[in-house]
């Protein structure tokens, strides 16, 4: 009861849970705590959640044979032991003579060493499935890891309200991405500016954008962090000193977001 309420713990053994890591006799806990105590049940939830989502970047693969082939084995070697329970009618069976009780016991032998070996191609066999499920989650996780985390996010307008940029910032790769929505490409010798608009300061350049309708600009987040407004500018083939602010008539303004999700 105690454990439920530390916080790393509960978050650990919900992990697990939701990977499948969880052993037998420690799942079946969790699953009687989380069928008493909400906290539980939500922990397990999310973890849930998050599993299932790094499931959806994931192509679809197609089991390879020895996949099956570990099941099958498995499935024998389960058979196998559930026979070595059942009493055997010849073990049950009176004996007449020596060579009957012989080959008795040489029954039970053969049974046993089936058994021990059936027990030991499973163990074998969900080693190896172990390690192809910890191999895709290693995978999947990687594959999160690389998806762009939007931490700020903007939508710039032209003058009639109509948006014209899109514009995100990832923390990890530091890095600001810039989307057109509308057709509006500027003349030859002219060229695009970010600025960062602060509350009661001047405007401070982010990049010179090119033609393509996405491009990145090299960014961190103390460029951006606190600014309220973004704005681009026309101005002269390849920009302006930051320091002279905008020369150009400004196109596109709108508010940075942070995230808080």
């Amino acid at each position: 009861m105690k454990r439920i309420h530390d916080p790393r713990l509960l978050d650990h053994l919900a992990s697990a849970y939701a990977l499948g890591t969880l052993r037998a006799g420690a799942r079946r806990r969790l699953e009687s705590l989380a069928r008493e105590h909400a906290t539980v049940r939500a922990a397990i939830l999310v973890w849930q959640s998050r599993v299932s989502a790094l499931t959806e970047l994931q192509e679809p693969v197609r089991p390879a044979p020895s996949v099956w082939i570990r099941i099958e084995n498995l499935v024998r070697a389960d058979k196998a032991q559930q026979a070595m329970r059942q009493p055997s009618r010849s073990a049950t069976a009176p004996q007449t003579s020596g060579q009957g009780w012989w080959r008795n016991l040489a029954l039970w032998r053969g049974g046993a060493l089936a058994g021990i070996l059936a027990a030991v191609l499973a163990g074998m066999n969900t080693f190896g499935l172990r390690q192809d499920l910890q191999q895709q989650i290693a995978g999947l996780q990687s594959q999160l890891a690389a998806q762009p985390q939007v931490r700020y996010v903007a939508v710039l307008h032209d003058s009639q309200a109509g948006p014209a940029m899109l514009v995100t910032f990832d923390p990890g790769s530091q890095q600001l991405t810039l989307q057109r929505v509308n057709r509006y490409q500027e003349a030859t010798g002219k060229s695009l500016q970010l600025w960062a608009v602060p509350t009661g300061g001047a405007p401070r350049s982010l990049g010179v954008l090119g033609h393509d309708p996405l491009l990145q600009l090299a960014a961190v987040e103390g460029d951006i962090h606190n600014v309220p407004t973004l704005a681009i500018s026309l101005e002269p083939e390849g920009g302006v000193p930051s320091e002279r602010g905008p020369t150009g008539p400004v196109l596109f303004t709108g508010a940075l977001i942070e995230k808080m999700l």
